[in-house]
């Protein structure tokens, strides 16, 4: 089970359903966060396990479509949650899972062009593409942030601000357990805020682009990190306006 450190309520450790026992609201809109953070990494994770179909330069039509990406999407996060977006609606969180797979949809549908295009075998449309395009069209529908960042970050819509960099700073001690989350209530612009940074790690397909040997370039024509199997990639950071 993951475990998460909270900031500033001093409420402690708690397990994946994010109770929070000093506030109803705070603890159904951590559990809002850590739903929607779970929906992102669906997302990403089909879209990484179709790169092979996406760069195939022998094929036009592949057949991921937004629908098709919408249903893998939903199948992955059931398995993970037990919830059925298709019946999102009778949820308090519905309009914003429902929002956030919509922005992927649009992702994926505006990307047509280029995943069907024969004779070209590196498309571009990566889980990162994704999940940063994806994250943007959320926050232009909902105002609530959802984005990657990292302390390597590459594009700069992923550079992390103070907060972020902190956090990843810690996340990056070796004294940090592993996977373990940072939840922070805080103000931001006046406006109190639950803050949630959930930290990534590389896995063996990361290493392609981000492993060694480090400043080689890859085929995105960026320089690689030099990362390891298992070194902290960056994380995803949630920024949720608390009513």
């Amino acid at each position: 089970m993951r475990k998460l450190v909270v900031g500033l309520i001093g409420i402690g450790m708690v397990g994946l359903s994010f109770v929070w026992a000093s506030s109803a609201t705070a603890g159904d809109e951590a559990e809002t966060a850590e739903l929607l953070i779970t929906l992102l990494k669906s997302g990403r994770a089909v879209v990484s396990e179709n790169q092979g179909l996406i760069n195939d330069p022998s094929k036009g039509n592949k057949g991921f479509t937004d629908d098709f990406f919408a249903q893998q999407a939903m199948e992955k996060f059931k398995a993970k949650t037990k919830i059925d977006l298709a019946k999102a609606n009778n949820l308090p969180q519905g309009p914003l899972l429902k929002a956030l797979l919509d922005s992927g949809k649009e992702v994926v549908a505006e990307a047509q062009m280029v995943i069907n295009k024969q004779g070209i075998a590196f498309k571009g449309f990566l889980p990162a593409v994704f999940g940063r395009k994806t994250g943007e069209k959320f926050y232009q529908k909902t105002g609530v942030k959802l984005r990657l960042t990292g302390l390597d970050y590459r594009n700069p819509g992923n550079k992390p601000d103070d907060f972020e960099q902190e956090v990843l700073r810690m996340f990056a001690d070796p004294r940090h357990p592993k996977g373990q989350q940072y939840v922070k209530t805080t103000m931001l612009a006046g406006k109190p805020v639950l803050r949630v940074m959930d930290p990534e790690y590389a896995g063996a397909t990361c290493l392609s682009c981000h492993g060694s040997p480090k400043g080689e370039r890859d085929i995105t024509g960026m320089k690689k990190e030099g990362w390891k199997e298992g070194d902290l990639a960056g994380a995803i950071s949630l920024t949720l306006p608390i009513k």
